[in-house]
């Protein structure tokens, strides 16, 4: 993924819902993550804390609304993502 798409990727992120589709690293199995970094979404989520990400990182991590936790994921390892 490069650094425009990246960037594209934590816009959508800070914005609202993303669903990211990625390959866990270790079992190879693809993970289907609604996730968010949208301040407002955290609150909802009783999350008051806010992670500022780079576009330059190799990973990401935000707020998967699933699980109910932060979890992060490789850039290299993402199939697609979806704005929701």
């Amino acid at each position: 993924m490069n650094t425009t798409e990246k960037q594209k990727l934590l816009e959508a992120l800070n914005t609202g819902i993303v669903t990211v589709t990625f390959e866990k690293v270790g079992t190879g199995e693809l993970r289907i993550m609604p996730c968010t970094l949208n301040s407002n979404l955290l609150k909802e989520n009783g999350i008051d804390i806010k992670i500022d990400m780079n576009a330059e990182s190799d990973h990401f991590a935000c707020f998967a609304l699933d699980k109910k936790a932060w979890r992060s994921f490789r850039l290299d390892t993402v199939k697609q993502w979806d704005t929701n």
